[in-house]
């Protein structure tokens, strides 16, 4: 994982509630080989008519909106669980994803592949999606070490939550099995006092 701390971008405005794993990475597309190759089929069937010209009503295909952090409404990451899902959206470029409430599974996906997911009160997100609809040049701050997201050109921000290893996991750019090994001296020690009081 790439370490996080802060980010200040611009953002990609998905007003859509309840936004399955589904639509995020149809399932077609799974078996692909390389990671790399998600990224050109993140919500492919929002992104592309059947002849595969772009979609000009879909937000990813308007070129007033752009940054490294994805909004959206309640509900994103819904249905199966699927990695590829995550894979698609961090491949494509997008560092966070923000909204009032993600579905479990995919939290837990994005949290474990350096997907960081924000999640804020319903009444914050409808002033981050307002101000940045009608202004696409506003960026907003997420600052993981401060747990706090702000809109930069007005400072109002709200705080979140995140669960201390996973933000440490992020900060030090570092998942489960370098964690892991990360305790290999102290786990040594502990199982010579284990066998030594054994005996």
């Amino acid at each position: 994982m790439k370490k996080f701390t802060v980010l200040t971008s611009r953002v990609v405005p998905l007003s859509m509630v309840d936004v399955d794993t589904d639509q995020i990475m149809p399932a077609r597309f799974l078996k692909q080989t390389k990671r790399e190759e998600y990224a050109k089929n993140l919500f492919r069937d929002w992104r592309y008519e059947k002849n595969g010209s772009l979609k000009k009503d879909f937000i990813l295909n308007n070129s007033i909106f752009s940054g490294k952090i994805l909004l959206s409404g309640r509900n994103f990451g819904c249905g199966s669980s699927r990695e590829h899902a995550v894979w698609g959206i961090y491949d494509y470029g997008f560092q966070v994803v923000i909204s009032s409430f993600f579905a479990d599974l995919f939290k837990e996906n994005a949290l474990n592949n350096g997907l960081l997911v924000v999640e804020i009160s319903e009444y914050f997100l409808k002033k981050l999606f307002d101000i940045i609809i009608n202004q696409p040049s506003t960026n907003v701050r997420v600052n993981l070490i401060e747990q706090v997201v702000t809109i930069v050109e007005t400072g109002e921000f709200e705080k979140f939550y995140i669960h201390p290893y996973k933000k440490n996991c992020f900060i030090n750019g570092s998942d489960d099995i370098d964690f892991l090994v990360s305790l290999k001296e102290k786990i040594k020690s502990f199982e010579k006092r284990r066998l030594f009081f054994n005996f």
